[in-house]
């Protein structure tokens, strides 16, 4: 890989900086999360070095739509939970969704 798990915690901590994460009253710290998510990456990177460019490419987007979709799903269960209504754009974008494709 040529990144190491610590420069991918720097870059992390860097994109942390326009999109801080709420880690709310986790019983973990920060620091350790951000270790353990840097170094299953890099594992995971490395696990595909016999991967194709394209093949590596489309992986790697895969997990991150992944990812998206699952912090969106989680985000919209706790927003109802706590009876939080979701942003103009959320809700828009929900709005479409449910009439179809197409509208």
């Amino acid at each position: 890989m040529s990144i190491t798990p610590q420069e991918l915690e720097l870059l992390m901590q860097e994109v942390e900086k326009e999109d801080p994460i709420d880690f709310a009253d986790l019983p973990f710290d920060e620091h350790d999360l951000r270790a353990l998510i840097s170094n299953h990456l890099c594992e995971m990177a490395d696990a595909m070095d016999s991967f194709s460019d394209e093949d590596k490419h489309l992986t790697l987007l895969a997990v991150a739509a992944k990812l998206v979709l699952e912090n969106m799903v989680l985000n919209i269960q706790l927003l109802r939970r706590h009876g939080v209504p979701l942003s103009e754009s959320a809700d828009a974008l929900l709005s479409r969704l449910r009439k179809g494709p197409g509208t």
